[in-house]
């Protein structure tokens, strides 16, 4: 048998029998527990089925339905000036980063190394009294290492895999920040639009309360008033005043808010006019809800890549229980004593070259222990992207009855309005024909008000609602494409049979 076939062998042999022993530490009882959920079983309620199914997923700019321009500048700004958008930003660029370094491993590493040392030798029972006993010599080196790990198991590779994971999910995360911030803009903007409504109403009030109050001063001078009626004329003015007053303060603070969403000082709020918002779409759901919402909503994309990632963590854990073998090679030059650059002579020349195998064979229960874990970290990751997409489909379900119902609210709110400025014109004529007391025309004028409000409120709440339906599929900020295929979602090792595990 020649030498290099029988070297050969040997090597062969050593690797089996490593590879054998490695089954001392046994994976055996630790696995992940949980599944997920398939959103086609997902029952849905009245409310999906009912709703209308031509109405599409929502575009990227999906505020731009309410058909007002500033709104669309303003988001626009805030998307450019955000500064939680810039750490949500700077969270994937440092993903990325780590995600690299995590690939390298994968690569062959290539090393050098110069020392260049002036020596000085003492004289004791160790060195001397030799040759090299108080002397001072030059001890030199120059090495070229290269190192490449086979990741025989794919430990690595699974490494490497789980860090771009986490990218992907922090850019997910990025998404929904975006769509909160989107949404959170769009809200206080229905608000805004709201209260300066309400400030109308309010300015209308007041008016119509001091012509009231004008009115009951006229008929105290012609003899055929009382001070008790102008009396009452007075005592709501103060006070419909103090709610103009109060509505003027909510604007200023939403204009505040509106300036920190957009990332600027409370100054640019100042610039802000009222808002135009009228709704030109009505509600609807596309085709695929729910089959498609794992692909749409960010933070069911975000959960599904978390998964994705603490899948590769079995991966890499479990990776840890078998041998890991390394090629190792290096060249270079040494010398200790001689002239300074002696080293570098034909004759000091050296190299080394094999493979370098490390094996866990007992360590306490570590190994065991970090597979329990992520498998224990995978199965919450799991668990919480199934409460996700549960969250999601009645998110969306909680919006569409709300919908209805402020559709059906805004008709009889009309109603009521109608019937309540009927009823004001009604006892206001009949008070100036002395057919009636004032206490009837106050009355009749708060129930008119009362209803207007009740329709500015109404009117606000559709299009909140609107905007709700519309963020709970996904505000259009995520692509099918950016989703991990579905068998990332699971370890290898439990998509296929284990090369060891006894």
């Amino acid at each position: 048998m020649s030498r290099k076939l029988k070297n050969g062998l040997i090597c062969l042999g050593s690797f089996a029998i490593f590879s054998i022993i490695a089954g001392c530490v046994s994976t055996g009882g630790i696995a992940p527990h949980q599944g997920h959920l398939d959103p086609a079983t997902l029952a849905t309620d009245s409310a999906i089925q009912a709703a209308n199914r031509d109405a599409g997923w929502p575009q990227e700019r999906w505020w731009s339905v309410y058909g007002d321009p500033q709104l669309d500048a303003w988001i626009a700004t805030a998307l450019d000036n955000s500064p939680s958008l810039a750490e949500a930003s700077a969270r994937i660029r440092q993903a990325m980063a780590l995600a690299g370094a995590a690939e390298a491993a994968e690569a062959p590493q290539v090393n050098a190394e110069v020392k260049l040392q002036r020596h000085k030798w003492p004289t004791d029972f160790f060195y001397g009294p030799g040759e090299l006993a108080d002397t001072t010599t030059w001890n030199n080196e120059a090495t070229l290492g290269l190192s490449y790990a086979l990741d025989l198991w794919g430990r690595d590779r699974s490494d490497s895999e789980r860090a771009r994971n986490v990218a992907y999910m922090a850019a997910a995360e990025a998404r929904v920040a975006q769509l909160e911030l989107e949404s959170n803009i769009v809200r206080t903007y229905v608000m805004l639009s709201l209260q300066y409504a309400e400030l109308d109403i309010g300015h209308s009030m007041l008016k119509q309360q001091q012509e009231m109050l004008e009115l009951a001063q006229r008929r105290l001078r012609g003899g055929i008033g009382t001070d008790f009626e102008v009396s009452q004329a007075q005592v709501p003015i103060p006070e419909t005043r103090r709610k103009i007053d109060s509505l003027e303060e909510a604007i200023a603070l939403n204009r505040n808010r509106l300036s920190a969403l957009a990332g600027k000082g409370p100054g640019a709020g100042a610039s802000l006019r009222r808002p135009q918002l009228k709704l030109a779409a009505a509600a609807g759901l596309p085709s695929q809800v729910p089959a498609e919402l794992l692909g749409r909503r960010p933070d069911v994309v975000a959960s599904r890549w978390r998964v994705a990632a603490l899948a590769k963590g079995v991966d890499v854990a479990r990776a840890g229980f078998y041998p890991n073998v390394d090629l190792m090679a290096s060249i270079g030059f040494n010398a200790v004593g001689g002239g300074m650059l002696e080293y570098l002579t034909k004759s000091k020349f050296n190299y080394s070259v094999g493979p370098a195998v490390t094996l866990p064979i007992f360590d306490g229960g570590r190994l065991r222990g970090e597979l329990g874990e992520s498998a224990a970290a995978y199965d919450a990751a799991v668990a919480q992207y199934n409460q996700t997409l549960v969250n999601g489909l009645k998110d969306i379900s909680d919006q569409l009855i709300r919908m209805h119902s402020a559709d059906q609210q805004a008709t009889f709110a009309a109603q009521s309005v109608q019937a309540a400025s009927t009823a004001y014109q009604l006892a206001k004529e009949a008070y100036e024909g002395g057919l009636t007391d004032y206490l009837n025309v106050l009355q009749a004028q708060t129930s008119l008000f009362q209803q207007q409000l009740t329709e500015q409120k109404v009117a606000a709440t559709r299009l909140a609602v609107h905007a709700d339906l519309l963020v709970a599929l996904g505000g259009g900020l995520i692509d099918q494409g950016d989703n991990p295929k579905p068998e990332a979602l699971a370890p290898e090792t439990v998509r296929v049979k284990a090369p060891v595990d006894e």
